[in-house]
């Protein structure tokens, strides 16, 4: 199913695939509350870690099938046995979930690799993130961050938008968005605002079993996605010059209008707003906007119904 994975993805369009390499021996113990029953199939979750688990050849085998369809292999480590799996499989990046940004020793250990990271910050504090951000920042690692909220599914009230704004200005790298909404709508937003990362679960069909599966996109929403981006990133580089309307000037002539009379009138009539009309095209008579400057002047001469009005026809 990880490869079907791959192949459904590479056709959507996404940059990378990132998998989550659970070691649950390394990561987890015997006192740890999150030992639930959540399915048929496994008494604990951490019997579902187990299960979870790839072989080394696996995991080479599934960073292979990545590189062969352009995607980049990504997998978030948690724990340092899953680090050296992984710097064994000579990853380019290490993304860090949320719940390890404060696990320094990890971060030790791959600050020591010199790969780039990518932070997610679902449940972290500013304090929390200055304090990990500071510790990559001395160890010139070459860090971004992501806006997260660790609530699945994400309700549009706890998005976060504003943050990604806030990360970007209170730590000057970039920034990006970790959506577990299960639709398209938070990461299209999160782009428009400037996040140039998105990730986000994917599954074949909500329906299917998985912790995560509502909160996931589906494979044609993904393809949705990557099609919003990239559209909002043509209009984001193509900025719109509002100082000017030049580049109307044909369709103004067409779709602007003339001063006009709605009835015919005699010479010397005074001209009133109740006497006046708009039409198209513009140019044959007086601008429209120019209206109060016949109200009150005489008319020269007789005019007749849906006649264009022009400086020689008032005095």
């Amino acid at each position: 199913m990880a490869h079907s994975y791959i192949d459904a993805l590479a056709a959507t369009g996404v940059n990378a695939v990132k998998f989550q390499t659970h070691i649950a021996s390394a990561e987890s113990s015997e006192y740890e509350p999150f030992r639930v029953n959540f399915s048929y199939e496994d008494k604990t979750r951490f019997d579902y870690w187990r299960r979870m688990e790839f072989t080394p050849e696996q995991w080479s085998g599934l960073k292979k099938h990545c590189e062969e369809k352009g995607l980049e292999f990504i997998s978030s480590p948690f724990s340092l046995a899953a680090v050296e799996l992984l710097q064994k499989l000579q990853v380019e990046r290490y993304k860090i979930g949320s719940g390890e940004v404060s696990n320094i020793l990890m971060l030790e250990r791959i600050a020591q690799t010199g790969k780039p990271v990518i932070l997610s910050s679902g449940m972290s504090s500013f304090a929390e993130l200055d304090e990990t951000t500071h510790f990559l920042a001395e160890r010139e690692v070459d860090f971004s961050l992501l806006q997260c909220t660790t609530a699945y599914p994400t309700q549009a009230a706890q998005w976060g938008l504003n943050v990604i704004g806030e990360l970007k200005e209170r730590y000057h790298v970039p920034v990006g968005f970790s959506d577990h909404s299960g639709d398209i709508y938070a990461g299209l937003a999160a782009t428009a605002l400037g996040a140039e990362i998105l990730e986000f679960h994917v599954v074949f069909d909500k329906q299917m079993f998985g912790p995560d599966a509502k909160s996931s996109l589906t494979m044609d929403q993904v393809s949705r996605l990557v099609k919003g981006v990239k559209e909002i990133n043509e209009a984001q580089n193509n900025l719109v010059d509002k100082a000017t309307s030049s580049q109307f000037n044909k369709l103004k002539g067409i779709f602007e209008k003339s001063l006009a009379i709605n009835k015919a009138l005699p010479e010397g009539h005074v001209l009133r707003l109740v006497d006046l009309e708009s039409k198209k095209p513009r140019g044959k008579g007086m601008d429209a906007k120019f209206f109060k400057n016949v109200i009150g002047k005489k008319l020269t001469h007789d005019m007749s119904e849906g006649s264009f009005l022009n400086e020689k026809d008032v005095d």
